[in-house]
């Protein structure tokens, strides 16, 4: 049976920095799970995004470093139609998930944070690296590395 909801949106604020670093790591993740995992559709999207802003150089530059391209993103902002076709939603920070909650009416029942399947101990939120020095970019990406284990287990078990 084809899924309805076959998207995973990761959500940011301008969508140029984290969700955009989030999008790619999540595809490159599920691509090498097989079927059903990697038909799945993801995308990124900004609650405060306008459209056809390119990553920020900083995010290209750390996604480089762990070989994927993030050359030719172009950033637009959260839809209705994208939150009908989400399966998933993962925001960067709870103020993502709560802008999401005041703006649209209609929501996937799966919200949740990048990092919020990792366990009580870890830290779920990730800080906004922009306008900061190659470092913030690195350590934001690293801590998104860490949560992709946990999310494709997520995936796993609720994606039938």
């Amino acid at each position: 049976m084809a899924h309805d909801r076959n998207l995973i949106l990761t959500i940011c604020t301008g969508n140029v920095c984290r969700s955009p670093m989030a999008e790619k790591l999540l595809q490159h993740a599920l691509a090498v799970e097989g079927a059903p995992f990697d038909q799945l559709s993801i995308e990124s999207a900004g609650v405060a995004a306008g459209y056809g802003e390119p990553a920020s150089s900083n995010s290209v530059a750390a996604l480089k470093r762990v070989h994927i391209d993030l050359g030719k993103h172009q950033s637009q902002p959260v839809t209705q139609e994208m939150l009908d076709r989400a399966f998933l939603v993962l925001g960067m920070t709870d103020s993502h998930l709560d802008s999401l909650a005041y703006y649209h009416n209609d929501l996937p029942e799966r919200m949740h944070l990048f990092r919020g399947f990792m366990g009580p101990e870890a830290d779920e939120q990730i800080p906004d690296p922009y306008g900061q020095n190659f470092d913030a970019y690195q350590a934001c990406l690293d801590s998104m590395i860490e949560a992709i284990p946990s999310i494709v287990a997520y995936i796993k078990k609720e994606y039938k």
